[in-house]
């Protein structure tokens, strides 16, 4: 839903896109067809560069079911080579220039379980995407139709657009925003990272590369100059920090653990209860484990120090305590 406000532009735009259900070999056709050229008008020079937009609504259903050769190709597109080879058995050789792929796409954590082979969270693909989290809609909108307001804001919002794809070259750098970045990527290196999760460990080390990235973008939507200053890093650190704060959620019940899912569909109830009665607990969970199980499981939540049991009224209540940062919203 979120996502279907952005098509619009980006067929006004004339963006060209990948089909969002496609193979890989045809993707890679799609690909090298969508080469162009720029010309950088300060200095004259010619770019040549394949850009791609990959705009997917279930994202599951692009990837595929564990699809690694897909996967491995998006993972070596992501450093955006000058020249990628492509080379086959049967058809000949493809060789793309100025790979260029973006992609955005919409799914659950259950689905992106499904979807993605378990060693692949953590490195590979995983590490090279911002994922961004919610857990419940911002606020309901009964009739969701464009006010004037609005689309008045969507006519402005559609020709700085088009004066942002005419932007060619090289973006440079403030001197000011060296002095404010390079301070803080040596406070980063020393190993200081938003949150503690393994399974984001390869997202850590690309941190740096996300957060230049977003200051490129922000620098664009601000004016067509293209040289990036403090207010373009402020304004792309607050994203990313904000978008981190719920990114772990992201792979919820993912873990070597067979009942990692479980764990975590338990934590969640408890979270929205805060406390719960043992009995009415199993009678939601007892197609997915036995009452021996979850008492496992709640003992292993009360050793972290997430849960603790009250007796008090003669039977057992599973009270939500909260002290554990990692299950905070």
């Amino acid at each position: 839903t979120a996502m279907s406000q952005g098509m619009y532009f980006l067929r006004e735009m004339g963006i060209k896109l990948a089909a969002e259900s496609i193979t890989r070999e045809a993707l890679i056709r799609e690909l090298k067809t969508s080469n162009d050229t720029q010309v950088d008008i300060s200095t004259g020079a010619m770019y040549l560069h394949s850009s791609l937009t990959i705009y997917s609504q279930e994202l599951t259903v692009f990837l595929g079911y564990n699809n690694q050769a897909l996967m491995a190709d998006l993972t070596d597109w992501y450093d955006c080579r000058d020249t990628w080879t492509y080379r086959t058995k049967n058809m000949g050789t493809d060789e793309i220039v100025g790979v260029w792929v973006n992609l955005i796409g919409a799914t659950t954590p259950d689905l992106l379980q499904t979807t993605l082979p378990r060693d692949a969270i953590g490195g590979g693909l995983t590490s090279r995407i911002i994922f961004v989290y919610e857990q419940r809609k911002w606020k309901v909108v009964a009739t969701p139709f464009l006010s004037k307001e609005e689309r008045e804001m969507q006519k402005a919002l559609r020709q700085d657009l088009e004066k942002i794809s005419m932007m060619a070259g090289e973006f440079k750098v403030t001197s000011e925003f060296i002095d404010m970045y390079v301070p803080w990527y040596m406070s980063y290196s020393e190993g200081k990272t938003p949150f503690e999760d393994y399974r984001f460990s390869g997202y850590f080390e690309r941190r740096p590369t996300h957060l230049l990235k977003l200051c490129m973008i922000c620098c664009a939507a601000r004016d067509s100059k293209m040289l990036i200053d403090v207010c373009d890093f402020e304004k792309a650190l607050q994203i990313i920090e904000s978008t981190e704060k719920k990114m772990r959620y992201t792979f919820s019940g993912v873990g070597k653990s067979d009942t990692a899912d479980i764990m975590e569909r338990v934590i969640a109830v408890l979270k929205s209860s805060k406390q719960i009665l043992f009995q009415d607990l199993i009678a939601q969970f007892y197609q997915d484990v036995d009452k021996f199980t979850l008492e496992k499981l709640l003992e292993t939540l009360e050793s972290m120090g997430c849960v603790r049991f009250d007796f008090s009224t003669g039977r057992k209540v599973v009270v939500f305590t909260e002290t554990r940062t990692n299950f905070d919203s």
